[in-house]
């Protein structure tokens, strides 16, 4: 895979939307054995997605390539798709992968929008995002200062993939879901996590957690409760915490998800 993206603002793959379903459909059917390109020319000559469009298949293989490597980082969500894992269960493993280079929908969820969930905002509208996106350019983030089509297109996009991973509902106006991650979820984005920072109180309190609108007293109940079940083992003494997990890495985890 080339350089990250993990810095990078991109308008185009936003306005794309989340792609649930269709990458869902195309990891199921990666050949590990072709490279990346072999792969995504499969995928719009079979056009595994139901594409009506050569145009819309172009732009899947574009949004594909940029947030994923199928390869290294991201191999376990391919796998886990190919393995018939539940789509809710893989929903939220997709929303943490490809957020680690999807720079702009990450920063929307844990800076802007778990924020307003955090105030007790009852209802979001696309224009209320303008000014966040806006400030993106004054951060250095974004070049030149985007259009208003394109603000009001990006905006209506973050909210509608917010939606689609079922942190929100609604339409036009936006308003917060009852959103709960699934137990085998949770205990593979702790794998995760944890190959990444080692250590269980950073990771009690990352940041990635805001993306699932939960907060680090929202992890340790979690936490609390899967220890009473024996699925994890989770001690605190003042400021240090032990967790020890079912598996010794995430893939490990991910073969028993779907064993």
């Amino acid at each position: 895979m080339g350089s990250s993206r993990a810095s990078v603002v991109s308008s185009f793959t936003i306005i794309k939307g989340a792609l649930i379903e269709e990458t869902f459909a195309v990891f199921r059917g990666w050949d590990f054995a072709a490279s990346l390109e072999e792969n995504l020319a499969s995928m719009k000559a079979q056009n595994v997605i139901g594409a009506k469009s050569e145009h819309w298949l172009r732009d899947i293989a574009f949004v594909l390539r940029r947030r994923f490597d199928s390869e290294g980082r991201d191999r376990n969500l391919v796998e886990l798709a190919q393995r018939g894992c539940p789509l809710e269960l893989w929903r939220p493993l997709l929303l943490w992968h490809m957020t680690r280079d999807e720079f702009l929908f990450r920063d929307f969820l844990v800076q802007w929008l778990y924020e307003h969930f955090a105030q007790g905002t009852l209802r979001i509208r696309a224009q209320d995002l303008w000014p966040y996106l806006r400030a993106l350019h004054d951060k250095g983030l974004v070049v030149e200062p985007w259009k208003e089509s394109t603000l009001k297109r990006v905006s209506s996009e973050l909210l509608r993939m917010a939606v689609d991973f079922g942190l929100m509902r609604g339409t036009v106006t936006r308003e917060f879901a009852s959103y709960h991650l699934p137990d085998e979820s949770f205990l593979y984005l702790l794998h995760a996590m944890i190959e990444l920072q080692p250590n269980a109180r950073e990771v009690v309190h990352s940041s990635d957690w805001r993306m699932f609108l939960m907060d680090a007293d929202d992890v340790e109940r979690e936490l609390f409760r899967l220890h009473q079940f024996r699925r994890v083992h989770y001690e605190v003494a003042g400021t240090l915490a032990q967790l020890d997990l079912p598996c010794a890495s995430a893939a490990d985890y991910a073969r028993e998800m779907v064993a």
